[in-house]
């Protein structure tokens, strides 16, 4: 691809599959190092003395650095060209500081200081993961972006296969143990950790090496040739006015829900909730400032800096995108349920032990790292199967097969008796995950203009964040007050959340 040259282009030529898969091979590290966290975490908060009840806002570093992250890096990535492109920049540097908090976590003394770890090794994580989507929108025509996020879609499923089987197959081809005196990290995670911070660096650095980028004057020229309209502008923007009374809306809800929460001693951990409202007020009255104060200059609102601009592009997303962020908003918090919970479910419910220094809690621990391994194994096959489904059945109700797949999944654990038949509902989970990670951007793609790609998905990501958010502050008070603290319905509810998200895709409108 001859991306980093002067002449001007006027038609975006279509990539060679290798090309394709250059591009997206860094995923492969990323997923790895975001796998190992995902299946080891809770094992590690709770090994280091975490309560069930605690997990939950311990996870609560994941959606929330992602949240301030992501659409920090787009907005960064959109208007960054040096020598080494627009998206690769953030790619090095995410994963030199990922490489680093993989090698550090698994010595964490304590609890809290693995807590800390957690939001460090995830900011990283979002720096590098967040411009691989708009490296896809950047550098693929849109015939050819479905094909793109499946290529990424099958690299996650590749590396969080291996990344999840880790501790699992250091024990039992290896035999590396897996248990460790109270307060230390078993050996089998601590190894596989290791290793996944080398992956994530190599792979990473292919797709620096391998991939070219092309610059902001030949994407104008591409979206100008293919007579782009550009869906994201809206000539009814928002008022200072609208700001300044959003912004008090906003502060006086949050405040009186901080208020309750302390009155009637409320769970400590809807203040997640309460401060996330009352702190979106101020947002809005910046806004607000920033308007006023450029009322009588000819200033454009483009021009008022990073934070404006963020919130801004937030209130005048895209119809699509609007209404894909419902269906975003049911898919993240069934899996965010599946990924706090499932060892506790299955260890409780199967393995009949909560006791983490018991061998039974280990082997059931390590048994959710191959039923990870197995769903993501699934979701691989599953990328490839998507795009011919989408096909034949249409791309929506592709989706709504896949999302009612993974739901009736979840919700079987409850019902399947036997821990090593497992592994069956993961098929239905994996489709589900692939399709996660496919679908909503493939239905986005054109409805992004390229000038801002990276922001307008890393505003996307708020519809993944905030209902990990909302899990993190209710699910261990439903499963408290609901379920007699029992995490296998944490499960269920996914379940049920999966196939409402299903259902939701159906009333996205696509233009033609």
């Amino acid at each position: 691809m001859s991306a980093e040259n002067h002449h001007k282009v006027t038609q975006q030529p279509q990539l060679s599959f290798w090309q394709i898969f250059n591009m997206c091979f860094g995923f492969l590290g990323i997923q790895f190092g975001f796998a190992l966290q995902n299946a080891n975490v809770s094992r590690i908060f709770q090994t280091l003395g975490a309560a069930i009840d605690d997990i939950p806002i311990l996870w609560i570093a994941a959606p929330l650095t992602g949240l301030i992250v992501q659409p920090i890096i787009g907005y960064m990535s959109d208007n960054t060209w040096n020598a080494l492109g627009r998206r690769r920049p953030y790619f090095l540097i995410g994963a030199v500081l990922t490489t680093l908090s993989l090698f550090i976590m698994p010595h964490s003394p304590t609890l809290w200081i693995a807590a800390g770890m957690l939001w460090i090794m995830d900011a990283s994580i979002n720096i590098a993961m967040e411009p691989f989507r708009a490296f896809v929108g950047d550098n693929l025509p849109k015939s050819q972006r479905t094909q793109g996020y499946a290529m990424q879609s099958f690299f996650i499923g590749i590396g969080a296969v291996v990344a999840s089987a880790m501790p699992y197959m250091l024990t039992n081809v290896f035999d590396v143990t897996n248990t460790a005196a109270a307060g230390e990290i078993a050996d089998s995670v601590r190894y596989s950790f290791y290793f996944g911070g080398a992956v994530l660096f190599v792979a990473v650095g292919w797709t620096i090496i391998s991939s070219k980028e092309y610059s902001p004057e030949e994407l104008a020229s591409f979206e100008q040739h293919a007579n782009h309209v550009d869906a994201a502008e809206n000539t009814n923007s928002r008022t200072s006015k609208q700001y300044q009374t959003g912004g008090i809306i906003w502060m006086l809800i949050g405040a009186l829900f901080t208020a309750a929460i302390i009155t009637q001693d409320l769970d400590k951990q809807l203040y997640i909730l309460s401060l996330g409202i009352f702190a979106f007020g101020p947002l809005q009255l910046f806004c607000a400032h920033k308007l006023t104060q450029a009322n009588n200059t000819s200033v454009q609102r483009e021009n008022f800096g990073m934070l404006f601009n963020v919130v801004d592009d937030l209130f005048h997303m895209p119809k699509a995108m609007q209404q894909l962020a419902v269906v975003q908003f049911f898919a993240w918090f069934a899996l965010f349920a599946m990924w706090i919970y499932t060892t506790a479910a299955v260890t409780s419910h199967h393995y009949a032990t909560s006791d983490v220094l018991s061998q039974a809690y280990n082997d059931g621990a390590d048994w959710v790292g191959m039923l990870f391994a197995s769903y993501n194994g699934f979701a691989a096959i599953a990328a490839i199967i998507i795009p011919f489904l989408a096909k034949a059945v249409g791309i929506k109700f592709t989706h709504t097969i896949n999302m009612f797949l993974g739901g009736m999944g979840l919700i079987s654990f409850m019902f399947i008796e036997d821990p090593n038949q497992l592994w069956i509902p993961m098929i239905g989970v994996g489709f589900a995950w692939a399709s996660i990670l496919s679908v909503p951007y493939a239905m986005l793609s054109s409805a992004l203009p390229a000038k801002k790609m990276g922001v307008y998905l890393g505003i996307f990501n708020f519809f993944i964040v905030i209902p990990q958010l909302l899990a993190a502050s209710i699910l261990g008070l439903l499963l408290k007050v609901f379920f007699d603290g029992q995490p296998i319905y944490a499960l269920v509810l996914g379940g049920v959340f999966m196939m409402v998200s299903g259902i939701a895709v159906l009333f996205v409108k696509q233009d033609n």
